[in-house]
């Protein structure tokens, strides 16, 4: 696709912000919708919209065939080598809460350790503290460095026998840095440590192969990759997901129920009680069909476009980028000296073009910067180099009234 067709496939783009032309630079929040995830959700409640695995009649049967199509879409996307790897789950948030309580709470005891990074989301730090108060787990964090990567000499100086469980994001969400999951996986497994990668940044962007990588686990969200919102996935190792005890029970995963105890089927159903999500996975069916359309061109598409905006930024006084990693996906955040971050998005926000002001969900890496928030923009397949002309010049224009 060229980029004009691309552009023509998100139909949000037609509309205006603050009566401006629309520059949407948030994509690391969600990502835009192409119409054919729209109209395959909307299909899904105008024309089969029935409650999949439990119907015999046609409508149930075609609605069950296109969300276990979608599992095995998905299991194709990120080199998974079974369907039955793969959870639904309602966000990536759900997924590692997923694993910190089902696989935490069994596995885990007092003074085990849980490794995370300075650098995560919250949601890969906040089920791990609850499921350290309720095991006696205790948490550490590998640091940081200052241009945005991680210090892996501190990380293999960490690992021992005591570290259970390694949790750490592919992509930061502030940085933009891709961390090397292939060398920090083999490193734990070599202490017998399992690990969990947070993909919410990375799977919108790069090509992801979990047998490759060999983590146990790897969790991403459905809405910052072109699809709908309200679904997530969980890729778990079969071995280690047929021991993990249910996360939620209810209708739908069990095997056999009595008055007096249950039984649970087997995988991934297990770890999905309830009626679930199925117009939503069955769209993020159709996103991962969009990707496939546009094959890898959208990597080498966004990886102009970020050297181009840094370019552009570095030219500007007073200004401090966040992370110089050369393997990075398409983010950028900064603060201008004297200036809060939120009147600059405010500003820019006049002007039609959409960023993200605040502290990302990651407070913890704003405390070792020294910040309470920052500016962050994101690209995607959708956005042009002029887009960027327009934001810095509006950016040096905002700069220049708030000062």
């Amino acid at each position: 696709m060229s980029a004009e067709n691309i552009r023509k496939e998100f139909p949000i783009l037609n509309q205006k912000n603050r009566n401006k032309k629309l520059i949407y630079f948030d994509s690391a929040a969600t990502s835009l919708k192409p119409i054919s995830v729209i109209e395959k959700e909307m299909q899904f409640y105008k024309e089969y919209g029935a409650s999949i695995h439990r119907s015999v009649y046609e409508l149930g049967e075609k609605a069950t065939n296109e969300f276990e199509n979608a599992r095995k879409k998905v299991a194709k996307f990120i080199g998974a080598t079974s369907a039955e790897s793969i959870i639904f789950t309602k966000s990536a948030t759900e997924s590692i809460n997923l694993v910190a309580d089902a696989w935490g709470f069994k596995n885990l005891k007092k003074n085990d350790v849980i490794l995370l990074t300075d650098m995560e989301h919250h949601s890969n730090i906040v089920p791990w503290q609850i499921i350290s108060e309720k095991t006696g787990a205790i948490i550490q964090y590998i640091k940081s460095t200052p241009n945005g990567t991680l210090n892996l000499e501190d990380f293999e100086n960490m690992l021992n026998e005591n570290v259970k469980i390694v949790s750490v994001t592919h992509a930061s969400n502030v940085f933009g840095t891709i961390n090397p999951i292939k060398n920090i996986v083999k490193k734990a497994h070599e202490h017998g440590a399992l690990v969990m990668v947070d993909g919410c940044q990375s799977t919108p962007h790069i090509p992801i192969d979990v047998v490759e990588l060999d983590c146990d686990f790897f969790a991403f969200s459905g809405h910052k990759m072109f699809g709908p919102t309200g679904v997530g996935v969980l890729y778990g190792k079969k071995e280690i997901l047929k021991n993990m005890p249910p996360y939620q029970t209810g209708g739908g995963m069990i095997e056999e129920v009595t008055m007096e105890k249950s039984t649970w089927t087997d995988i991934p159903h297990k770890f999905e009680p309830g009626s679930p999500v199925s117009a939503q996975v069955i769209g993020l069916g159709a996103a991962i069909d969009f990707f496939n359309t546009i094959d890898n061109n959208h990597i080498e598409i966004q990886k102009d476009l970020i050297s181009y905006a840094l370019k552009k930024l570095n030219e500007i006084d007073g200004i401090t980028i966040y992370g110089d990693a050369s393997e990075r996906t398409s983010i950028i955040s900064f603060n201008i000296d004297n200036i809060h971050s939120l009147d600059i998005a405010q500003f820019l926000d006049y002007e039609g073009i959409a960023v993200r002001s605040g502290h990302h969900c990651c407070k913890p890496l704003m405390n070792t910067l020294g910040i309470s928030s920052c500016i962050r923009i994101s690209f995607h397949i959708y956005n042009e180099k002029n887009e960027i002309d327009t934001f810095i010049e509006k950016l040096n224009k905002s700069i220049e009234t708030l000062s």
